[in-house]
């Protein structure tokens, strides 16, 4: 049998020259001269038989990270696919970017990172409607995942979208660090006199020890961030300081990163399939 005339490293590389147009037909136009040139055929070939898998990119992923120090990262970012109505995977989805709910692809990404370097370990897409899992569901299996490849990290760092009790008590059992925001109407016991929004506490600039209903003890913090708006971050780390806090939060941004890359550098938003085997 002869070997492929295109594999996933000439894939790789179009996506990451182009800038325009994704297309298998564009990746054959664009291929350097030769006496016997791929055909679109062998590209779409190519596409059918890497099937999409979290498994195939963690074995790709893993000679790169330290199970033992880092953080793990957990976000989802809607692509943008405002007039694909047939395309497998597209519904409806809160867009951060758009401010409103829009057409698209939800992907949820664990990522993992040091500060300097990240990599992404794992991914689901959100799709309610066939798997029946909720966003919740996907980031409790990436991390029981996770936990069993031999993951340790420093920190599991994550949005307020993820902050449910079944989510904090999952990474307490694991013996991890969580850190996250929680949403103004949280309720907590500051003082032991009962439970009220965090709205209605005065948290101390290095951060105050409250008791989160239905969890235990954490740390809360209260940023004002500089449009006015305040933010309010817990974690279970009751002696974390607010310098590490930052920092943390900052190496979290990482998976923004990530998902701008994909969609400005891969064409993750501009590729024109129907289904996920190409």
């Amino acid at each position: 049998m002869n070997p492929p005339k295109y594999n996933e490293y000439d894939y790789i590389n179009f996506l990451i020259a182009t800038h325009k147009a994704y297309s298998g037909t564009e990746a054959q136009r664009v291929q350097p001269e030769s006496d016997n040139p791929p055909a679109h055929d062998a590209i779409t070939r190519l596409l059918h038989r890497m099937e999409p898998s979290p498994e195939v990119l963690w074995i790709e992923a893993q000679q790169h990270v330290s199970l033992n120090t880092g953080i793990l990262v957990i976000d989802d970012s809607t692509l943008d696919k405002f007039y694909a109505e047939k395309m497998e995977l597209v519904t409806r989805h809160w867009s951060g970017k758009h401010g409103r709910v829009v057409q698209g692809i939800n992907l949820i990404t664990l990522l993992w990172t040091e500060g300097d370097r990240h990599i992404p370990l794992d991914y689901r897409f959100y799709e309610k409607l066939v798997d029946r899992a909720t966003k919740n569901d996907h980031f409790r299996a990436m991390l029981q995942t996770a936990r069993a490849r031999g993951s340790a990290p420093e920190c599991v760092v994550f949005d307020s979208w993820y902050s449910s009790l079944d989510n904090l008590k999952l990474i307490r059992s694991y013996n991890w660090i969580w850190l996250t925001r929680l949403k103004c109407n949280r309720h907590v016991n500051p003082d032991n006199t009962g439970n009220r929004p965090l709205s209605d506490v005065d948290i101390a600039s290095t951060g105050s020890v409250v008791h989160l209903k239905g969890y235990g003890f954490v740390k809360v913090f209260k940023i004002v961030t500089p449009d006015g708006d305040i933010d309010y971050w817990a974690t279970n780390n009751l002696t974390l300081t607010e310098l590490r806090r930052l920092q943390l939060a900052e190496f979290a941004w990482a998976v923004e990163e990530y998902h701008r890359g994909l969609k400005q550098c891969c064409g993750a938003e501009r590729a024109g399939i129907v289904n996920l085997m190409g």
